[in-house]
C-alpha cells in the first residue's frame, strides 16, 4: 500500500485530517511530567529525553482517536544531541505501534550524492555492518526544493523503493515566505506557481490507487488566497498545511484548500494542542484531547460537509 492510499485511509478511518505537531519545548512540558524523571535520573540529558518521552506518549494517548498522523520537527530533538535524537526514534516507534501515520519535519536538502545520504538516513535503510536497517520508522518527510530537481529526486527514488512519502515546501506560513516564493516571473507566474508545475511534473507518474500523489506539497493555513489558486492548479496533489491555530489560521480560511471529495489535505497544529490546557494542575492529556476534537470538527464542516 502507497503512502498516500496508507494516510487517506486513516483519514477516513477516523473522518479526521488533523495532524498533531509533536514539537515539545521542555519548559512547557508540565511539572508532573518532568518531576518523577528528574527524581530517578537526576538534571541529564538522558533524563530530559526521557521527559520527552513521556510527554509525546501522553499526547499521542489523548488524540488517537481523532489524529490520523502526527508530525515530528526536528529542531526540537536534534537541539539535544544525541540524547533528543534517541527521544524522537522511540516516539515514533511509540506512534507506529499506535496506528498513527507518521511524518518528520526536517527540511531537508543538499547537492545530490548528500541529499541521498539524507533520503536514505530518514526514508531508507542505511548499512550497518554488512546488513540494511531502518533508523527513523517514517511514512514521509518534508524536503526543501531550493537545489532544484536533480536535489529532490534521491528523495523520491528512495521513497517510492520503500512505500514513503515526500512533501515538498511550495508557499510556507511564515510572514516573510513571500520576500521570495512571491516574486514574479518575466512570464508573469510568481515563484511558487511555477515551482508548483515543477513539481507536479515530478509527482504526475507516482500515485497511489486514490488517484492522489505520493509527492506531497507544504502549503501554509496563512496564505488561503494562494491556496485556492494552488488547488485549482493541483488538483491531485494533497497539501500538508501548517499554520493554524498559534499562526493566527482559522477553519473557516481552509475551504479551498480541500478538493470536493472532502480530501486533499492534512492541517497541522503544535502548541494549539500539545500545550493546550490553560492553567497549572489541569490534566494536559484532557486538554488536548479536547482541543484536537474541536479542531477536527470544525474543519469537518469547511471540507465536503463532513461532520
Amino acid at each position: 500500500m502507497q503512502a498516500i492510499d496508507r494516510l487517506i485511509a486513516k483519514i477516513e478511518e477516523k473522518n479526521s485530517c488533523v495532524c498533531v505537531g509533536l514539537d515539545p519545548r521542555f519548559e512547557r512540558i508540565p511539572e508532573e511530567v518532568k518531576k518523577p524523571i528528574k527524581e530517578k535520573m537526576g538534571e541529564t540529558l538522558e533524563g530530559l529525553a526521557q521527559v520527552l518521552i513521556n510527554f509525546n506518549y501522553g499526547i499521542l494517548e489523548a488524540v488517537e482517536p481523532y489524529a490520523p498522523v502526527v508530525k515530528f520537527q526536528i529542531s526540537f530533538y536534534e537541539q539535544y544531541g544525541p540524547a533528543g535524537l534517541k527521544a524522537l526514534i522511540e516516539s515514533c516507534k511509540i506512534s507506529r505501534e499506535m496506528g498513527f501515520e507518521i511524518i518528520l519535519d526536517a527540511k531537508r536538502n543538499d547537492i545530490s550524492s548528500t541529499a541521498k545520504a539524507y533520503a536514505d538516513g530518514y526514508l531508507g535503510k542505511v548499512n550497518l555492518w554488512g546488513r540494511e536497517e531502518f533508523i527513523y520508522d517514517l511514512d514521509s518527510m518534508t524536503v526543501n526544493p531550493y537545489l532544484g530537481k536533480d536535489g529532490l529526486e534521491p528523495f523520491i527514488e528512495v521513497a517510492q523503493k520503500y512505500d514513503k512519502g515526500v512533501w515538498v515546501l511550495l508557499k510556507t506560513s511564515n510572514p516573510s515566505s513571500g520576500d521570495l516564493q512571491d516574486l514574479t516571473l518575466a512570464s508573469g507566474e510568481k515563484v511558487y506557481e511555477r515551482l508548483a508545475l515543477q513539481l507536479q511534473e515530478l509527482g504526475t507518474n507516482w500515485c497511489g490507487e486514490s488517484g492522489y500523489s505520493n509527492l506531497g506539497m507544504v502549503v501554509g493555513a496563512t496564505y488561503p488566497e494562494a491556496a485556492a489558486r494552488l488547488r485549482k492548479m493541483l488538483p491531485r496533489t494533497f497539501f500538508l498545511i501548517p499554520g493554524y491555530g498559534a499562526q493566527g489560521a482559522v477553519a473557516a480560511e481552509l475551504e479551498h484548500f480541500f478538493n470536493p471529495d472532502g480530501l486533499g489535505g492534512i492541517v497541522n497544529s503544535s502548541r494549539g494542542i500539545i500545550f493546550a490546557r490553560k492553567k497549572d494542575g489541569e490534566d494536559y492529556k484532557s486538554a488536548a484531547r479536547r482541543a484536537v476534537l474541536k479542531m477536527k470538527q470544525k474543519i469537518n464542516t469547511i471540507r465536503g460537509g463532513r461532520t
